[in-house]
């Protein structure tokens, strides 16, 4: 499968960088051939604290190639402007969904199972599966 047709990736945060490092630590760990497309939409257009949902929508674009794009939030407002911009309908690529998943553990389960060519429902399962990731 070529990466043109994975299911695209957004991470989005209350941080920018706190997004860049997920983003970027769930691409080197899903590394070993091509990388399913991910992209950070963290804190606002001027820089800081916040959710954006002119970035998380032109993120979502960003990764979209018709295989489906999942989402996931960090925290609070950050949901609730992923929920509003898939209520509204168009400003989403079609097939974008919110995965109810733990930030860094689901985007590391996510990027390698687009990675490995998962669909979007096996990427959202993958994604969901990390809340049971027992530590001790």
């Amino acid at each position: 499968m070529s990466g043109e047709n994975r299911v695209g990736i957004v991470l989005v945060s209350h941080s920018g960088p706190v997004a860049q490092s997920v983003a970027e630590l769930a691409r080197d760990l899903a590394a070993g051939g091509a990388t399913a497309p991910v992209a950070a939409a963290g804190g606002i257009p001027e820089g800081g604290l916040g959710t954006s949902a002119e970035l998380i929508a032109e993120a979502a674009r960003s990764v979209d190639s018709g295989a489906g794009v999942v989402l996931l939030a960090d925290l609070g407002s950050a949901v609730l402007t992923v929920k509003t911009l898939l209520a509204e309908g168009d400003e989403l690529p079609d097939g974008s969904r919110l995965v109810d998943a733990p930030f860094l553990e689901g985007a590391v389960a996510a990027v390698v199972t687009a990675s490995a060519g998962g669909d979007a429902a096996a990427v959202e399962a993958a994604a969901s599966e990390a809340y049971a990731y027992r530590k001790v």
